[in-house]
């Protein structure tokens, strides 16, 4: 059993460290205090969470807790709006629906991400445009 743990474990450190960096790689800023912002981020373009601009521990750790919680909870409707914005901007439905598909798949596991790492202020695990506009 812990040798399979172990596998597993060397498994996904090779297939996260590459996404690992410092935000201010990306055109992200330090962090008040002069702390540099840690980002785990698998998409290319990396835009900052929200909760990242406030000041003080307490209201970030807040901040990402609740940016967590909406986008594990309404990242699915992104199924939904994805391909209206497609269809409202002369797009292909089909390529909204799976950019909708992708992107909701992205929010909910990135929402519980920060749900479960909302006491490390200084991780930042960014989603696809900017995580859910609803709310």
């Amino acid at each position: 059993m812990t040798k399979r743990f172990g596998v597993w474990l060397v498994i996904g450190t090779l297939v996260v460290a590459p996404a690992m960096g410092f935000a201010d790689e990306h055109g992200g800023k330090s962090m008040a205090g002069g702390h540099k912002l840690r980002t785990l981020s698998l998409t290319p373009d990396y835009t900052a969470s929200p909760w990242t601009k406030e000041t003080g521990y307490a209201n970030r750790a807040g901040g990402k807790l609740l940016f967590g919680i909406k986008n594990a909870l309404l990242g699915w409707t992104e199924l939904f709006t994805e391909p209206k914005e497609a269809l409202d901007s002369g797009g292909n439905f089909f390529v909204g629906l799976g950019t909708g598909l992708k992107n909701g798949i992205f929010q909910e596991l990135g929402g519980a991400v920060h749900i479960a790492t909302f006491p490390i202020t200084c991780l930042d695990a960014p989603l696809p445009e900017g995580g859910t506009k609803l709310l």
